[in-house]
């Protein structure tokens, strides 16, 4: 799987595991809908199929796609909660999915 792609999947999967979780926290600390908990729960299924279409080992990904959620979070902070990124919470995303890059695409005799 090229890097693009790669990237790509992990930014849906964040995507997905975000959804799964922002909707019980609406339904729990806003009052929301108890329904909530359905789309909910087919978000977070959806997450963890999208995390098992990657062609390396498990542990690989786990680690590499939290670089990319880090990412994804801050942005949905920004997007979602209206709340302004610090300098500090974007070198962090820098710093994460460097990590994830190196991780993910970095030399290796097992593959």
């Amino acid at each position: 799987m090229d890097a693009f792609k790669t990237l790509l999947l992990f930014v849906v999967t964040a995507v997905a595991e975000i959804v799964g979780c922002y909707l019980p926290y609406l339904w729990l600390k806003e009052g929301r809908s108890a329904w909530l908990l359905l789309p909910a729960a087919a978000s977070l299924g959806l997450f963890a199929w999208l995390l098992t279409l990657h062609p390396t080992a498990a542990g690989r990904v786990y680690a590499a796609y939290g670089g990319v959620y880090v990412g994804v979070a801050l942005l949905w902070l920004m997007l979602v909660d209206k709340v302004k990124p610090t300098t500090t919470d974007w070198v962090g995303v820098a710093v994460s999915l460097a990590g994830m890059a190196i991780i993910m695409f970095g030399p290796r005799s097992d593959s």
